[in-house]
């Protein structure tokens, strides 16, 4: 009977959902509104409108206009998750990172395996921790196999993250393409765990290298950037950052034949590699990569043993990446996002 009773309850909070957004979408909105229109609350113990994210994605209205909350209440929530293309606007907001927490543990495909996937533009998360439990048990004692394993994949322009957590081994935060802003998150991985061709701000994020984590033999890198000419304008900047962990990892290694990473007033500790940098897939091309450091600080910083190829940026060359309007906020789309609420 209990049951039955909380079936029929989940029933009814459904129905009543479904009568609420064909009202809402029954109305003309001229401006789309920068604060939230409504609040969907997710709660794996029943007490929300649904147990699982998915779920509560999938009902915000295909071609929604309008700023949409989705509170998920602490807890873990083991699936995979995807927001299509036709899902706009929607706000996903944790109460903690340290307690709302969304993982699964595929791994071997760099799309198909990841947990959370964005396809859609203008999203919004706040306070979530994101991860792919597969290569979690790998230790430099166990010798098994790492594999691909992204906990994000990201297609979808003007995409923002803050107070969040990503947390792999290998290819932790798949940025594959257009604007992103990160702030005050937090990424931890020890291959490539930063990297794609997007064009994306990380601000005031701390990055944890796990290289103590791997079997001997594996090369640690913190991005692996993928621009792929001289016409596109992706790249990665990382402003007032800190660099932490076990070492030894390069800042990045060029994944695509123009790959482009900038660090700016960024702590790191002593678990940088001595040479900074590798042209890795672009050996003998280095000329057509843009590595750059500046003004960072800490052991890790030291420039002294740094490869010969590394950039040195003009003051004009490096405003251009370091001004957050001028590299990815030209229209002014953090704006128009809902302000953050950081916990």
């Amino acid at each position: 009977m209990q049951s039955h009773q909380l079936t029929s309850l989940h029933y009814i909070k459904k129905v009543a959902l479904t009568l609420f957004w064909v009202a809402i979408c029954s109305l003309k909105h001229d401006v789309e509104s920068v604060d939230p229109i409504s609040t969907i609350t997710v709660d794996k113990s029943g007490h929300g409108n649904f147990t699982t994210v998915q779920e509560a994605i999938d009902s915000v209205p295909h071609n929604n206009s309008n700023w949409i909350r989705i509170h998920i209440k602490a807890g873990t929530y083991t699936e995979k998750v995807s927001v299509p293309s036709d899902k706009q606007f929607i706000l996903i907001e944790g109460e903690n990172r340290a307690k709302t927490i969304i993982e699964s543990g595929d791994a071997g495909d760099v799309i198909e395996s990841t947990t959370f996937t964005i396809a859609a533009d203008n999203f919004a998360a706040w306070n979530i921790t994101f991860v792919n439990t597969y290569n979690r048990p790998i230790s430099r004692f166990e010798g098994l196999p790492v594999k691909w394993a992204p906990a994000v994949l990201i297609y979808g322009d003007k995409v923002s993250f803050h107070g969040c957590a990503f947390i792999s081994l290998q290819d932790t935060l798949f940025d594959n393409q257009n604007r992103h802003y990160f702030d005050t998150c937090y990424i931890e991985g020890a291959i490539d765990f930063i990297w794609g061709g997007g064009k994306s701000y990380y601000k005031r994020c701390a990055i944890n290298v796990t290289m103590g984590r791997l079997p001997m033999g594996y090369t640690g890198s913190i991005t692996a950037q993928g621009r792929d000419s001289p016409r596109e304008n992706s790249g990665f900047v990382f402003h007032t950052s800190s660099v932490v962990g076990a070492g030894p990892a390069f800042l990045g290694r060029a994944y695509r034949n123009h790959s482009t990473v900038v660090f700016y007033k960024t702590y790191m500790a002593n678990v940088i590699a001595p040479s900074g940098w590798d042209a890795w897939l672009q050996h003998g091309h280095e000329e057509r990569i843009t590595f750059s450091e500046e003004g960072c600080f800490g052991a890790g910083s030291d420039m002294s043993k740094r490869v010969k190829w590394e950039k040195k940026l003009t003051g004009q060359e490096l405003y251009k990446f370091i001004d957050v309007k001028s590299f990815i906020n030209q229209d002014g789309w953090l704006e128009k996002q809902p302000a953050p609420n950081i916990s």
